[in-house]
């Protein structure tokens, strides 16, 4: 499961039409769960951009601990966790990579994960509402995983899934068939994405330092 998130400064209209720069992209070398997270969702008709918390809190929820910030694309429609805000509240969430760690004879390794050619990506979510009183409420948001690729297999058997910039409206928008959304939850191109490793700093969600991102070894990518 992805646990950590890399979030660069992003240019927002270039990835989606209609968006604009602004504060409410949340950006962090190593945004950890249970922090806000910067989502993309249709809201009348437009894209717009607001900060939801990473862990889905539906109403019926009672242990703040228990809200999953990962959700198995197999299981969408059948996990009562899950199914209504797969039907109706999908979001994407833009970033620029996301960590995952390789198991080593003296600790995990960690290694960041982005497009080869280091432009965002929008990774598939959900999200639901919690009203807190007649008037206030909180929202908050899943990733969706789905089954690694054979070469980054070794760093996790799960990765979030990636929508093409094209897709966009299409996952966003609640009209959209399910047979046409659950199609694009398949794994990223493995051409798309390469990986490096990086420093253990990012072990350790407290640590913000831009160095949690800097790679300390050459980029891996799937050879032809």
């Amino acid at each position: 499961m992805t646990g950590r998130l890399y979030i660069a400064p992003i240019e927002l209209p270039r990835l989606l039409p209609g968006l604009q720069n602004g504060q409410c992209l949340v950006t962090s070398p190593n945004l950890a769960p249970r922090q806000p997270v910067a989502a993309v969702r249709r809201v009348q008709g437009e894209h717009r951009l607001d900060p939801l918390f990473w862990g889905l809190t539906p109403p019926w929820l009672e242990v703040l601990d228990h809200a999953p910030h990962c959700a198995r694309a197999e299981s969408l429609s059948s996990r009562a966790m899950f199914r209504e805000a797969f039907h109706e509240r999908r979001c994407l969430i833009p970033v620029s990579g996301f960590y995952a760690w390789k198991p080593r004879p003296r600790g995990k390794q960690p290694y960041l994960i982005t497009r080869v050619n280091r432009a965002p990506m929008l990774l598939a979510g959900l999200w639901c509402r919690y009203y807190t009183t007649l008037t206030a409420f909180n929202d908050s948001t899943a990733l969706i995983t789905v089954p690694a690729t054979p070469w980054l297999a070794p760093l996790s058997d799960r990765l979030p899934a990636v929508i093409a910039p094209e897709h966009a409206e299409q996952w966003l928008h609640p009209d959209t068939p399910l047979d046409v959304v659950e199609q694009q939850l398949t794994p990223a191109p493995p051409e798309l994405l390469g990986t490096f490793p990086v420093s253990r700093e990012v072990n350790n969600p407290a640590n913000q330092s831009p160095a949690c991102a800097h790679p300390v070894g050459p980029m891996l990518t799937r050879q032809p």
